[in-house]
């Protein structure tokens, strides 16, 4: 495969363009608007709510409900698409539809000032598109990728995703949230300051998405040119079902990625809540510790990337995930907030290699004929269990009256994640493929 460094970095650079989504919607700034503002003043305002913290508990499951709709969404229909983006030759259509609805729905957030359950239906059509572009768009790392530097450019990928979505988060904090007279003409009534930050989401993504649209190229060389697109979708996804013993390294991974991609998304869900409820973090700690954070993972991507490429992809996941159960069980028994903070650090350290490694193995094990298809099985993967971390850290903490106890359950997502990851052969997987 002939290098095109320019489709690389416009590749990469589509991370640097979606990442805000997640950091400045889903998780620091309107998803806490949401539960504490919009949704708080329409259950107190509707006597739903006796008083505001229960008015934001409420919020704040709605917001989780939201969330899981659009991930079980995903999890539903994207082998579906993805087959059918291989058959038709759709993937960079599909992607610049997702992406545009992104930018739309992200658009509408800030012109929605009262209107509860419009918000919650837009942030979940913009998340649901968000998360479809994501199959596309990693669809395209095998493509575009040497065999041998697949692990960096994926590495490089997520760097970039960090980098931008932490850019953008600072941005955002300095001209719109944090100052009394917010920059460029919002004003704070009806939380237009907040509002706004999804016009810089909106921005961000169609601005930095554009390289990739103008200069990565989709491989069409095996698109159908006969029947029916929808009828052949559907038969190649019952054909890879009948092949599933051909395929079995990419099942194998991704039944352990099932279990341990379950514990790093807890691990980023409920660090802030972790910090804040057993060492008093106050509000700005747990910014600069989501910061500190990211920042490592950026960093652990792109340094670990080679590494991927040196080693293989499944002992980089193995030591990243030994480590992230390290870090978790150090974070469990840290005895003041110095210790905590080391442990933070080597998780933010490892997430980044987790994820990065996670993608560029499935993409050496991933047939050309069904790239999309099994990037839609690895969205699956990462949504169908989504749930599972959360629920019972929820539950254990709830049971045992101890946060730590909570916490400390993802340390066996991780041994059992990397067990059965160790089950895994690599050799045979990339064999399969068809690409030696």
């Amino acid at each position: 495969m002939a290098e095109d460094r320019r489709a690389i970095w416009s590749w990469c650079f589509y991370d640097f363009a979606n990442s805000p989504f997640t950091t400045l919607v889903v998780t620091f700034i309107y998803g806490t608007f949401f539960a504490n503002v919009l949704a708080a003043d329409h259950f107190l305002a509707t006597g739903a709510a006796a008083d505001k913290d229960a008015a934001v508990n409420m919020g704040t499951e709605l917001w989780s409900r939201g969330v899981v709709i659009a991930a079980l969404t995903v999890a539903l229909v994207s082998p579906f698409l993805g087959a059918l983006s291989d058959r038709g030759g759709y993937r960079k259509l599909f992607l610049f539809l997702t992406t545009s609805t992104c930018v739309l729905g992200s658009l509408a957030l800030y012109g929605i000032e009262s209107r509860l359950f419009l918000a919650l239906a837009v942030f979940v059509v913009a998340n649901t598109a968000f998360e479809m572009g994501m199959v596309f768009y990693n669809a395209f790392l095998p493509e575009i990728a040497p065999p041998e530097k697949i692990g960096r450019v994926s590495g490089y990928g997520w760097g970039l995703g960090y980098g931008g979505g932490l850019l953008a988060l600072v941005i955002a904090l300095v001209t719109l949230v944090q100052p009394e007279v917010p920059m460029f003409g919002f004003t704070k009534e009806g939380g237009e300051n907040i509002r706004a930050t999804n016009l810089l989401v909106a921005g961000w993504l169609a601005l930095f998405s554009i390289p990739l649209f103008l200069w990565v190229k989709e491989d069409k060389s095996r698109v159908s040119t006969s029947g029916s697109i929808f009828g052949e979708s559907f038969r190649q996804l019952r054909q890879t079902f009948r092949d599933i013993q051909r395929y079995r390294q990419i099942v194998r991974f991704l039944v352990a990625r099932l279990i341990y991609n379950d514990g790093l998304v807890t691990v980023f869900a409920f660090g802030g809540i972790y910090a804040q409820g057993t060492f008093g973090f106050s509000f700005q700690e747990i910014l600069l510790f989501g910061i500190a954070l990211n920042v490592a993972a950026g960093l652990g991507a792109v340094v670990f990337g080679f590494l991927d490429d040196k080693l293989g992809g499944r002992r980089t996941l193995e030591i990243s995930i030994i480590a992230l159960a390290i870090a978790t069980v150090i974070a469990v028994v840290a005895p003041n907030k110095t210790v905590f903070w080391a442990a933070g650090f080597l998780l933010g350290i490892f997430a980044g290699p987790t994820q990065a490694a996670s993608r560029s193995l499935l993409g050496r094990f991933a047939p050309e004929e069904k790239k999309n298809e099994f990037f839609g099985f690895y969205a699956l993967s990462g949504k169908a269990t989504a749930f599972l971390g959360p629920l019972l850290l929820g539950q254990l903490t709830v049971m045992f009256n101890s946060q730590r106890v909570g916490v400390g359950f993802l340390i066996v997502l991780f041994v059992v994640g990397y067990f059965l990851l160790r089950r895994v052969d690599e050799e045979e997987g990339i064999r399969m493929s068809g690409r030696t």
